[in-house]
């Protein structure tokens, strides 16, 4: 890792350690009507949706019996995101708050490109993390368009800068309507290294995008 990579961790750090730890709920919570509001959803068929059996069930935020969870890690940006059972293998990008208070998403334009909410833990951290990306954009499908097929048990494997990948194992895949989104169940730490997976999903009209977002729970399994 060259040096200037080392320096831009270590300010990231830095900012990182100055932002009060309740930010990212509060946020969202305020913001909730439209977190990812890019997607155009004008092709015949749209993104599959979360089955019901795919909720997370009451223990859910919970590893299972008789297995031993990693031990948490520190602080690295997110670098690539890799979803097997969907196909996806993209970069990752920091993204924060856009000009409006809402949270950031890559550029449109990118189909295979997905970000890391800076606001939030770094993935395998204590705490939550946060990775968002598009469903579709003008051209077609992007990065995260079948994330409402993912089944609990598959993994999202998160590449960190520091070389270390954070494996995650899902527990949980729901649909949230934007006009009444969870941010505190969303966001709120379970006191564990968990993530979570954004995009755009529910009933999609002209007129105002997507109404809601699909969100994928995932625990800390692995660390390779």
């Amino acid at each position: 890792m060259s040096a200037s990579e080392l320096a831009e961790i270590a300010e990231e750090e830095e900012r990182r350690r100055k932002r009060a730890p309740w930010g990212v709920i509060a946020l969202v919570l305020l913001t909730g009507l439209a977190l990812i509001r890019n997607g155009s959803g004008e092709f015949d068929v749209g993104p599959p949706q979360p089955a019901s059996a795919a909720a997370p069930d009451s223990r859910g935020s919970q590893a299972p019996p008789g297995t031993g969870a990693p031990a948490a890690l520190g602080f690295s940006p997110a670098a690539r995101v890799r979803i097997p059972a969907i196909r996806v293998d993209a970069p990752v990008m920091p993204v924060g708050l856009d000009p409006d208070g809402w949270v950031g998403a890559p550029p449109p334009e990118e189909q295979n490109m997905a970000g890391w909410f800076t606001g939030a833990v770094s993935p395998g951290e204590k705490g939550t993390a946060v990775v968002v990306g598009h469903v579709d954009n003008a051209r077609g499908p992007a990065v995260f368009y079948g994330l409402g097929a993912l089944e609990k048990g598959n993994r999202v494997e998160v590449e960190r800068r520091d070389g270390r990948t954070a494996v995650f194992e899902i527990y949980g895949i729901e649909v949230f309507e934007k006009s009444d989104f969870p941010g505190d169940r969303v966001y709120g730490s379970k006191g564990a290294p968990e993530l979570r997976v954004i995009t755009c999903g529910g009933g999609f009209s002209k007129q105002n995008g997507y109404d809601g977002n699909v969100v994928v729970f995932a625990r800390l399994a692995e660390v390779r």
